[in-house]
C-alpha cells in the first residue's frame, strides 16, 4: 500500500498556478511592472517539461482562458498563446531536460518571446498597437529568473513526490 496522497500532487500543481496567477496580477508601479517575469508562462513550461503526461495543451488553454477572463483582454488570446507554448514545451520536453540550466534559460527566453510575439500579433489584428521596446523586457527577466524557479519547483515536486 502506498503512502502517497490520493491526489498525487494535483493540489500542489493547482497551488503553483494560483501563486503564478497572483504574481502576474499583483499591482506594481509602472517603473517596476515592465520587469515582471511572465509567471504563468514559466510555471506552465516547468510543469509541461517536468510532467508532460499530466500537464499539456489543455492545461495551458485553461490557464490562459482564466487569465483572459480576469484581465479583461481579448477572450482567447492568452488561451491560444499558452496552449501553443504548452504544445512546444511538450514536444521539446525530453531535450529541455537534458540541457544545463543556462541553456534552458535561453530556451525559456525564446518561448516567452514567442508568447509575447503571439500576443502582440493578436493585438495587432485587433487594432491595438505597442511601440515601446520595453514590451520585451519580461522575456529577459523570465530568462534570468528561470534557474531559481526551476530549483524551487523541482524541490517542491520532489518534496511532495509528484510524478
Amino acid at each position: 500500500m502506498s503512502n502517497k496522497p490520493a491526489y498525487h500532487g494535483g493540489i500542489v500543481i493547482l497551488i503553483s498556478f494560483a501563486i503564478a496567477f497572483i504574481l502576474t496580477m499583483l499591482p506594481l508601479s509602472d517603473n517596476i511592472k515592465i520587469y515582471r517575469p511572465e509567471w504563468l508562462t514559466l510555471v506552465l513550461i516547468y510543469w509541461c517539461v517536468a510532467l508532460p503526461h499530466r500537464i499539456g495543451v489543455f492545461s495551458g488553454w485553461c490557464v490562459g482562458f482564466l487569465f483572459d477572463i480576469h484581465s479583461g483582454s481579448l477572450l482567447g488570446q492568452h488561451a491560444l498563446t499558452l496552449a501553443i507554448i504548452a504544445y512546444l514545451s511538450y514536444k521539446l520536453h525530453a531535450r529541455i531536460r537534458l540541457y544545463p540550466l543556462f541553456q534552458q534559460s535561453f530556451i525559456i527566453l525564446l518561448l516567452v518571446a514567442l508568447s509575447q510575439m503571439l500576443i502582440l500579433w493578436i493585438n495587432g489584428i485587433a487594432g491595438e498597437t505597442y511601440g515601446d521596446w520595453s514590451y520585451w523586457i519580461p522575456s529577459l527577466t523570465s530568462m534570468l529568473i528561470w534557474p531559481w524557479l526551476f530549483y524551487l519547483m523541482r524541490n517542491i515536486r520532489r518534496l511532495y513526490g509528484i510524478n
